[in-house]
């Protein structure tokens, strides 16, 4: 949890949950994963125990000890709705989001259905945005309409990291916000930068405000300007100024269908050559400008100081309540709660692979293999038996 933050799209990330697991493609490079192992086995860190799954009460009532207004990306390094989240729990978050109304929340996850179950009955304020993360059509774009039919004064979506074109199946009806972002870190995959045009324009075609966050680790020749493109190249040797040049950076071609190394135009869109330059380097302009839009900002007043004290005392009483049967238990105790949780929602009756027969919710070779358990791929077949058929 930070008072300040990095992203560009908001002012200061709150997690009162620690640690996810991966459910679909998109997760397959975890920024936040990959932040929290660093600190596995360090005693007294916060993330002590890694990306594993944690409640933080002790961090429910921070947003009211915030005077400044700020906008708050909710659980920057977890998701509010993994089914490990009692849904106590997940209300008195909420809870604590109408008491310090003074604040944007901006709430974002990829477990939509889940958010649709536990809100659908309820009257969401307009100061608390409700968001999905779309990476492609398979997994991101369901989650969509599962956001449409979820009550928000504010719905966006996070098309970040884009892995592949999705505009053409893209429907805005009911979204109120886009932002569009490419992957960064050691094995980003990279972004056409077609993909980004075409939702830009169907962002403009419905009056969607348009978020360009980054291209990430990957830059494409057409936002280079000249000189930008030569540095990326050793000199030629004097003895022999005609020789080819020695490109110093990983690169090569990616074409609209994502695929690497062909020149091919694909549906009439050219490919790209994409240099691997870093996230500060490919900076986040997009066709030379950039893309900033969200929508209005609508909170209430911060409250006089009788008042304040009155929703503190209110947030306390919440918090003792939603941490009488989990803050109060020893460290392991509490552990073994959150994991009862767990096993109980999400080891009920699902799927079998066809071929294989395998239910096994968290195998980790599927993980590896694709980013996400075996129950969410498509056809019933898991991971280690897709594409053998």
């Amino acid at each position: 949890m930070a008072d300040s933050s990095e992203i560009e799209w908001t002012d200061a990330t709150w997690n009162p949950v620690r640690g996810c697991t991966k459910v679909s493609p998109g997760c397959k490079h975890c920024y936040a994963e990959a932040f929290a192992e660093r600190f596995r086995g360090v005693p007294g860190h916060a993330y002590e125990q890694g990306f594993d799954l944690r409640l933080a009460p002790e961090l429910l009532t921070r947003p009211l000890y915030w005077a400044r207004p700020r906008t708050i990306f909710v659980n920057s390094m977890s998701d509010l709705f993994h089914e490990g989240v009692p849904e106590s729990y997940i209300d008195c978050v909420f809870a604590m989001m109408e008491l310090a109304d003074w604040h944007v929340y901006q709430v974002l996850t990829k477990r939509a259905g889940r958010m649709r179950q536990v809100l659908e009955q309820e009257d969401m304020p307009a100061h608390i945005w409700l968001g999905v993360s779309v990476e492609d059509r398979k997994y991101g774009l369901p989650r969509i309409e599962e956001l449409r039919r979820t009550p928000a004064a504010v719905r966006f979506l996070s098309i970040e990291p884009l892995l592949e074109d999705i505009a053409g199946d893209l429907d805005l009806t009911g979204i109120d916000w886009v932002i569009v972002g490419g992957e960064s870190g050691p094995d980003a995959r990279p972004m056409h930068p077609d993909w980004v045009r075409r939702i830009r324009e169907r962002c403009g075609a419905q009056g969607v405000p348009f978020f360009f966050k980054q291209w990430g680790a990957w830059l494409p020749i057409s936002e280079m300007t000249e000189p930008e493109f030569d540095r990326l190249y050793e000199p030629a040797p004097e003895q022999d100024p005609e020789r080819a040049r020695r490109c110093r950076v990983q690169n090569f071609g990616i074409g609209f269908d994502g695929g690497k190394d062909h020149w091919r135009k694909v549906g009439g869109y050219p490919s790209y050559l994409t240099f691997r330059v870093g996230k500060k380097a490919a900076g986040r302009t997009l066709d030379g400008k950039l893309h900033g839009a969200m929508p209005p900002e609508v909170r209430g007043e911060r409250p006089g100081l009788e008042e304040l004290r009155r929703r503190k005392a209110e947030a306390a009483r919440l918090v003792d309540e939603v941490t009488g049967t989990i803050a109060e238990l020893e460290p392991d105790e509490m552990e073994a709660a959150i994991r009862e949780e767990f096993t109980r929602q999400l080891t009920q009756p699902r799927r079998k692979c066809r071929r294989c027969g395998c239910t096994d919710y968290d195998s980790q070779q599927c993980i590896e293999a694709q980013g996400h358990p075996c129950w969410w791929v498509a056809e019933d077949l898991c991971s280690r038996c897709e594409g053998r058929e």
